[in-house]
């Protein structure tokens, strides 16, 4: 399975902030935002991203994370001139996905939850096993997303995106997996009213060939969007409270590389004293000690 991060737009709710920056490369608390993301395909076990951002973001991503091999990854960038649609994703990425399954990750949510890896785990299978997956939130205010509603049984009856009266509260996060061929089912979308490409409109069409599995975060789980200086502000302050309180990283790339075999202790050690001044490098640095469990 393939991986892919949409990091572009132009972040303008967060003018002036973005101004100079790419949103996905605003700290959130102590790590650049694109970790985030990008730990979730760590955590899925895909080891080959493919990263894209607009053609002047893309350097400033290179310069981040490299070819991935830090991580035991392979990180792969691509340009979106212009945003057309989250489902035109699939379509830049066509070539790097193949005849592969592929996660499509937004670049500015953030999720943190118990079973967490075990979804993902279910989600990669169903897609290798040709069915997509998107996974829904319960919110309050459902008419600012792309809403999915269930029969009685857990099955999608219809998804739409930001609906007047909505008839679910389960808001569509951003996290998608789809089965061989996505592309090819995103390329026939046609533009919405807006001109767009809509990732709706591709998880409307699996569910329509009975193909889309739905998985509910459930209470405890956390979905956050940086969108905007509030969210951005309670995103950091979220994870700062996690991590004080438990002692240990959300979303530490190399540590996540660690655990699931991707590059071994002495490969941690060495990327840790390339940060030992900082908690992050001392944290990585007992961990390759073996001192954190």
């Amino acid at each position: 399975m393939k991986g892919i991060i949409l990091a572009g737009g132009t972040g303008s709710r967060l003018y002036p902030i973005t101004m100079g920056i790419s949103k996905q490369l605003v700290p959130v608390y102590d790590k650049p935002m694109i970790y985030y993301p990008l730990s979730v395909l760590l955590l899925a076990g895909i080891r080959e991203v493919l990263l894209i951002s607009t053609p002047a973001d893309l350097p400033l991503f290179e310069r981040l994370l490299g070819d991935g091999s830090r991580f035991g990854i392979t990180i792969e960038y691509a340009p979106q001139p212009h945003p057309e649609g989250l489902a035109q994703a699939l379509t830049i990425g066509r070539d790097f996905v193949g005849d592969d399954a592929v996660c499509l990750v937004l670049g500015d949510n953030i999720f943190y939850g118990q079973g967490f890896s075990s979804m993902l785990a279910e989600a990669c299978a169903d897609a290798e096993a040709g069915c997509a997956t998107i996974f829904g939130y319960p919110v309050d205010d459902p008419s600012r997303y792309g809403v999915v509603t269930l029969d009685a049984a857990g099955t999608p009856v219809s998804i739409v995106e930001k609906p007047s009266v909505p008839e679910s509260d389960l808001a569509v996060v951003g996290l998608y997996f789809y089965p061989a061929g996505a592309a090819d089912v995103a390329a026939a979308v046609k533009p919405s009213a807006r001109g767009e490409l809509e990732i709706t409109s591709v998880n409307e069409a699996y569910m329509n060939a009975g193909q889309l599995c739905v998985q509910r975060f459930g209470r405890g789980f956390a979905w956050l969007d940086t969108g905007t200086i509030d969210s951005l502000m309670e995103a950091s302050a979220f994870i700062e409270a996690i991590q004080k309180r438990q002692g240990l990283l959300v979303a530490a790339l190399e540590e996540i590389a660690f655990r699931r075999g991707f590059i071994d202790a002495a490969k941690l050690s060495a990327l840790a004293d390339t940060m030992i001044g900082t908690h992050y490098g001392q944290y990585l640095k007992k961990l390759a000690n073996g001192k954190i469990s």
